[in-house]
């Protein structure tokens, strides 16, 4: 059941592109870039709730894959069929199952390449391939440079990032001159 469920993650991830704004590079679709390299999850424990198409990661929770990791201290799949593999497939692991979404709580951490996001909270609906970042700050770092807010959304097909300052009604940016990469 462990297998299946982390074969769904596999591919999971690969089809996700975790692309952060165009004003830094896109180091972050390194998630996605990189479909050949394998997943590797580590958590203290994991719950399994089949009839709730569930499962639950908790404890210093770490997704590697190539260059990429994700920290967390509980992360939750949510899945359509089975984790045993009854129910339909539509390419996602090999088991019956597809990932509809993905929710990290407490201290997230995303990183890839020369880029870090930090949150309170990220929600990833595969469905729609959004990102959602939250928390009472929010950091987009690369290098020296930051951005912060509140609210992070990246649309992961595109690429295409927003970020909101919802409780100051501002958004911080701290550049180093010369700094950013420009392709």
């Amino acid at each position: 059941m462990l297998r299946i469920l982390l074969c769904a993650l596999i591919g999971l991830f690969a089809g996700a592109h975790l692309a952060v704004a165009q004003t830094f590079s896109d180091g972050f679709a390194g998630f996605g870039s990189n479909d050949g390299a394998p997943i590797e999850i580590e958590a203290d424990e994991l719950k399994v709730e089949d009839q709730s198409s569930k499962a639950t990661f908790l404890g210093n929770v770490v997704v590697v894959q190539g260059e990429s990791q994700l920290k967390t201290r509980k992360l939750v799949v949510y899945y359509d069929g089975s984790a045993t593999g009854a129910g339909t497939s539509s390419g996602v692991g090999s088991g019956g199952q597809d990932i509809s979404r993905l929710e990290a709580y407490g201290s997230v951490y995303i990183s890839s390449k020369d880029q870090v996001a930090t949150g309170d909270r990220a929600n990833f609906d595969m469905k729609s391939e959004i990102m959602v970042m939250t928390g009472q700050t929010v950091t987009l770092t690369q290098g020296p440079n930051q951005v912060t807010g509140n609210k992070l959304t990246v649309n992961l097909k595109t690429g295409k990032a927003d970020l909101e300052a919802q409780s100051s009604g501002r958004v911080k940016v701290r550049l180093k001159p010369n700094n950013l990469k420009t392709d």
